[in-house]
């Protein structure tokens, strides 16, 4: 496929969008990787300048003062083993779960549940983390969350359909150099090997990264 600019890919997505329902805006990030060894996998968060368009539902594992930040900045749910039980129950209707490094003891259970959901709290995503106020800000906020897939690959949303050019730039800059930054040590050569954008129904564009700046 031919690599394009990025404002022409964001015209065209733009374009040819649905008119019945706004689209997210999709990218998938080629890494040069070994998938199957554990040490090359690549997992983190980035706070999008611009959001990604998309209203989160968090949870979080939280007691005394952490729980009150967690509800004054925005958490929809805060609980301890109440909380865990409802999950037990089924009722995981949570696009982000955070949780203190002291309430992991009652989180670490739900791992069988919450795990291939990619729901599981970790350290890395920045969602176990004793600044319990920033987290729900960003989870928020449109903060994204990634890992790379078994064929070593990242898909992530990083706006939606209605984004100017210039919104795309900064949150896929913003993205790819964070993105950057996680490459493991034992990941030799080209590590961002290609990156295309599309929206949920549209078609892909690979990117012509030379103009980007990560």
């Amino acid at each position: 496929m031919e690599k394009v600019k990025l404002e022409f890919a964001v015209s065209e997505i733009n374009e040819s969008a649905s008119k019945n329902f706004k689209e997210a805006l999709d990218v998938a990030v080629n890494l040069g990787i070994d998938p199957k060894k554990t040490d090359q996998a690549v997992r983190g968060a980035t706070n999008l300048p611009h959001g990604n368009g998309k209203t989160y539902k968090v949870a979080v594992f939280a007691e005394g003062d952490e729980a009150k930040d967690a509800k004054e900045n925005g958490a929809d749910k805060v609980g301890m083993e109440d909380l865990a039980d409802e999950m037990k129950k089924g009722n995981l209707d949570f696009d982000v779960i955070i949780a203190t490094p002291t309430t992991m003891k009652v989180v670490s259970p739900l791992g069988q549940i919450l795990g291939p959901k990619g729901l599981m709290p970790n350290p890395k995503s920045e969602t176990v983390t004793k600044d319990i106020k920033s987290a729900v800000k960003n989870a928020k906020s449109g903060q994204i969350r990634y890992k790379t897939d078994k064929q070593g690959i990242i898909h992530t949303r990083i706006g939606q359909v209605g984004y100017s050019e210039d919104q795309i730039r900064d949150n896929l800059e913003a993205f790819l150099t964070d993105l950057k930054k996680a490459k493991p040590p034992s990941s030799k050569g080209v590590f961002i090997s290609k990156v295309s954008i599309s929206s949920t129904m549209g078609k892909g564009f690979d990117l012509d990264l030379t103009n980007l700046n990560f």
